[in-house]
């Protein structure tokens, strides 16, 4: 930085000396409560308030976003401390998200910021078409909502826009959680094609942001075991394992979901489709409706399981980690002999090992054994910030058991 360069006029925040400055200069994103000095100064800061970082030696580190309120008390946005981030600093990001997604997929339905990973930290971006829902799940995101949104329009032309506010993300920042229609209008559900399967997705009453992108390779791969087979879909939301099955050639699906509005965009999909004959639906709690299944004898070629975070934290990792255990336990029984068990976890604290020894011993106290032969991640509009573990959190194991 030149001596003639004035600094950016914003307040100053210092990292504590036993603070791993080390880790922030190589790529970690987020400054913990733990790590920051909070003096008065600090304290006073408004949630989202932008600010310069320095180490304990005051030595400028980048420009931050800190909410004193979070125990991510400050989240990473420029590693130059002159940064300005205004709606060019934010378009210029927007931009090279969506050169990436441009290169990836051939038509506009994708994640197009996925937070960290694509510099704009706790900002989430999913695109339909000519609409995009915006989830601003840390204080600064609210904070520039306007010239965000401003700058989605400009750089990628959707003309309708949802601000969907909801969730643990923003309940951990201390937020309110709202969903409201920023821009343009919507009319229903959008039509989703993905994997040659279409999808219904309500942007303003649905979950999350409508439908789960990440799941897209998953789907393909339960697609390519589904030619002529009886599928089940537990947990299925919208119908994203159920009618990708359908596309890849099954002969029938049963979607199981405790959400009858989900349901009823699932089978708005199937019959978008065309194929609302080979398709069925079944409302009830996924772990009871199993059961009912096994005592009723019924047995499929592929079973489908993608339950909610069951561990969103460390602290309900051994919870999550029963229930994920018992949901391959009552799975299992379901598969026909030489059929195939997919299970999923989208649960950042539960890694791939625990996650993988949970399945396998549900399998196992299920009286199965199986093969495993494949595991999925998620798609490359979810890329991951080699520095976060919590940005690589989907899990899919693909398993074929035995008689």
């Amino acid at each position: 930085m030149s001596e003639n360069t004035p600094m950016p006029s914003l307040p100053v925040v210092r990292l504590r000396p036993k603070a791993d400055a080390r880790a922030l200069r190589h790529g970690f994103p987020w400054v913990y409560g733990d790590e920051l000095v909070t003096d008065r100064r600090t304290k006073a800061l408004a949630p989202g308030t932008l600010a310069l970082l320095e180490d304990s030696e005051r030595r400028p580190m980048g420009v931050v976003a800190v909410n004193t309120h979070s125990k991510l008390i400050a989240r990473m946005l420029d590693r130059d401390p002159e940064a300005v981030v205004d709606r060019d600093w934010l378009a210029a990001r927007l931009r090279r998200a969506l050169h990436l997604r441009e290169r990836l997929f051939d038509a506009p339905f994708y994640r197009l910021v996925h937070a960290e990973a694509d510099g704009l930290p706790g900002v989430v971006i999913d695109r339909f078409g000519t609409a995009a829902v915006i989830q601003p799940n840390a204080a600064w995101a609210d904070v520039v909502i306007e010239d965000l949104a401003t700058a989605v329009q400009e750089v990628t032309g959707v003309d309708t826009i949802v601000i969907n506010g909801t969730g643990r993300a923003r309940t951990l920042e201390g937020l309110d959680e709202v969903t409201r229609l920023h821009t343009g209008a919507l009319e229903g559900p959008i039509r989703v094609p993905m994997n040659g399967a279409t999808y219904m997705a309500d942007l303003l009453g649905g979950q999350k942001t409508g439908l789960f992108y990440d799941q897209r390779p998953n789907h393909a791969f339960a697609a390519g075991l589904a030619q002529g087979a009886r599928v089940l879909d537990v947990f299925s939301h919208v119908g994203g394992f159920g009618l990708a099955s359908l596309a890849g050639g099954a002969q029938a699906a049963l979607c199981v979901d405790g959400s009858a509005a989900a349901l009823e965009l699932a089978e708005a999909g199937a019959g978008a489709m065309g194929l609302s004959d080979r398709f069925a639906t079944r409302k009830g709690d996924a772990f009871a409706t199993m059961e009912a299944l096994a005592g009723e004898g019924a047995h499929f070629d592929v079973v489908i399981c993608d339950p909610p975070a069951f561990a969103p934290s460390r602290k309900a990792l051994d919870a999550g980690l029963r229930a994920y255990e018992r949901v391959a336990r009552l799975a299992a029984p379901l598969v026909a002999p030489g059929g195939f068990l997919g299970l999923c976890s989208c649960s950042h604290a539960a890694d791939l090992t625990k996650f993988r020894n949970a399945s396998a011993r549900g399998i196992g106290r299920g009286g199965r054994r199986g093969q495993l032969l494949h595991t999925g991640y998620a798609g490359p509009d979810h890329p991951m910030l080699p520095q976060l573990a919590e940005s690589g959190y989907l899990k899919a194991l693909f398993f074929r058991l035995d008689g």
